[in-house]
């Protein structure tokens, strides 16, 4: 999610406006990956692309090839980098949220805006009510939540609302439940009978998947529903650094992928379905949920609700951080490449190749730019007029949040234009239903922001 192993030497959390974050470290131990390797733990496969999945681009509304990555730092002259005339101001400057990692609405008319804590709290209020305070408790998910400060890249990581929840109270988390092995759990919920969805019911759980994590970190986390209504869910390489499993490039297992399932339907000993046109159906060497595959570490991922894109930030390893956009059946290189560039670390490095998908832009690590990318929305509200179609991100270390245009007619980005910001960590963005994009920081109580023109 935002800090590994190799870079981590200080971490602390405060809820006041101080903040320590390094991430200058040694370098991780060969001696540790070697063991690793020699355990073997590492039985990883490089990845084919899928043998029975139809051109990606034949799937409607899917992204085509972009043309080549942007890097950020030596943008083209046709690039837009000016300054947006819009700042970031407090949404709701009465309330505060501990480490608020999801921002989302329900998507049932009722203007409720849902945020959770990465703790397993979750609240909501009605989402134009600026004075709010005092949120609703929907749910309390704590007690089957593993989260430390000290590994802070686990706990309540993801939540996404039935696309009927209005007439059957369904929703989905995704959160880490064991640190003894580290283990992450999809669950779906449903809320209290006779609560009108008011109330979120714990004990219902019908656990769809439970995934084994080698490490603490990378746990991905985004689940969001797609147009076609089935299930996407981002999972991370597995952590620590370097991908040291091979992970990403595996699709026997479903680290470093992101899924699709249908969760209306059950398909042998599974609790859930399998989308027909999933890239590895059929395939006796990969795992059927898999929609795309070399992912190291998405931090947010969210679908344009008018263009039916699936964008998503994937946090880099040592140098580069990337905004992607994700096709079926695509594969993003980590860890043979970190964002445009050969990855050396773990000794399988590729260049560039026709079946590896750059990124749209990338960005490198250097304190005018960041470390951690924080992947946003695209903006489709009317509060703020002037955003609409740009897709919002920024960077958890320095704070900086920029607008993205992109054309999809020339498949190019035409702008990166940076946004007046507070400086303090981006921790997540979330979107209500009514199209605006809000931003958190967990600094400062936690807090949540929302776009303005100045």
């Amino acid at each position: 999610m935002f800090l590994d192993a190799r870079h981590l030497t200080s971490v602390f959390f405060a809820t006041s406006t101080h903040f320590v974050r390094s991430r200058e470290g040694s370098p991780m131990k060969k001696s540790w990956i070697q063991q690793l390797l020699l355990s073997g733990a590492a039985t990883a496969c490089l990845a084919a692309p899928p043998a029975n999945a139809e051109s990606p681009d034949a799937v409607a509304k899917q992204p085509t090839q972009a043309s080549p990555t942007i890097n950020l730092a030596e943008p083209p002259a046709s690039l837009d980098v000016s300054p947006m005339p819009v700042e970031v101001v407090e949404a709701y400057p009465n309330l505060r949220i501990s480490r608020p990692v999801i921002i989302t609405g329900a998507g049932d008319g009722s203007g409720r805006l849902f945020v959770a804590s990465q703790t397993g709290e979750v609240y909501f209020f009605d989402e134009s009510d600026s004075e709010v305070s005092e949120p609703e408790l929907f749910a309390d998910f704590s007690d089957l939540v593993t989260y430390k400060d000290r590994e802070n890249e686990e706990g309540f990581l993801g939540m996404a609302f039935h696309p009927q929840f209005k007439d059957n109270g369904l929703f989905y988390a995704y959160y880490t439940t064991s640190d003894k092995p580290h283990v992450s759990v999809l669950t779906e919920f449903s809320t209290v009978q006779g609560s009108d969805n008011q109330k979120g019911d714990p004990s219902s759980a019908r656990e769809l998947l439970r995934i084994e994590q080698p490490f603490w970190n990378h746990n991905g986390g985004t689940v969001a529903f797609g147009p076609d209504g089935f299930l996407y869910i981002a999972l991370g390489d597995g952590g620590k650094a370097n991908d040291p499993l091979q992970s990403a490039q595996d699709p026997s297992q479903l680290l470093g992928s992101v899924m699709r399932i249908d969760v209306d339907q059950r398909e042998g000993d599974k609790p859930y379905g399998i989308p027909k046109d999933n890239p590895y159906v059929g395939q006796t060497d990969a795992r059927p949920e898999i929609y795309a595959i070399g992912i190291r570490n998405i931090w947010r991922m969210a679908f344009d609700p008018k263009t039916d894109f699936l964008w998503a930030a994937d946090v880099g390893q040592n140098e580069w951080e990337e905004i992607n956009l994700i096709r079926r059946g695509g594969n993003y290189g980590w860890s043979l490449r970190e964002a445009n560039h050969k990855f050396t670390l773990n000794g399988n490095g590729s260049d560039a190749r026709p079946d590896l998908i750059d990124p749209l832009i990338e960005y490198p690590h250097t304190d005018d730019w960041g470390k951690s990318v924080t992947g946003g929305a695209v903006y489709r509200g009317t509060q703020t007029p002037m955003l609409d179609g740009y897709y919002l991100y920024g960077d958890y270390v320095t704070g900086k949040i920029w607008a993205l245009k992109y054309d999809a007619e020339t498949s190019t980005v035409t702008e990166n234009r940076p946004i007046a910001a507070t400086g303090l960590p981006v921790f997540t963005f979330g979107q209500t239903d009514s199209g605006e994009v809000l931003v958190s920081t967990m600094m400062a109580g936690g807090r949540i922001y929302k776009f303005v023109a100045k």
